[in-house]
């Protein structure tokens, strides 16, 4: 069954105030990695509080289509193992491989 937004939704309501790591495409070669945790969910976006040790801002919010698209990956600590860890970094090459 193909996934969708409500699904998307429904699976992140599940895990509000869990801690998480986001992998964005921020431009044509770089990756940004956020750690926070997620802090509430709405109709259209999702927020995220972020590690005030690793960020200068405090939240962000992306939009479900996000990952539907596959602009946004989320990782939750429970989940984050080597492998995954792993793939980030394929993810990030597979980027910068784009270019060339």
């Amino acid at each position: 069954m193909p996934i969708t937004l409500a699904t998307i939704k429904d699976r992140l309501d599940g895990r509000i105030g869990e801690e998480l790591m986001v992998v964005a495409q921020a431009g044509r070669k770089k990756v940004t990695k956020r750690r926070g945790r997620l802090h509430m969910t709405y109709p259209a976006v999702f927020v995220v509080d972020l590690d005030q040790d690793e960020n200068s801002f405090e939240r962000v919010s992306y939009s479900y289509t996000d990952i539907l698209t596959k602009n946004i990956k989320i990782n939750f600590n429970d989940e984050i193992d080597d492998d995954e860890e792993l793939a980030s970094d394929e993810a990030e090459d597979d980027f910068d491989d784009d270019e060339e």
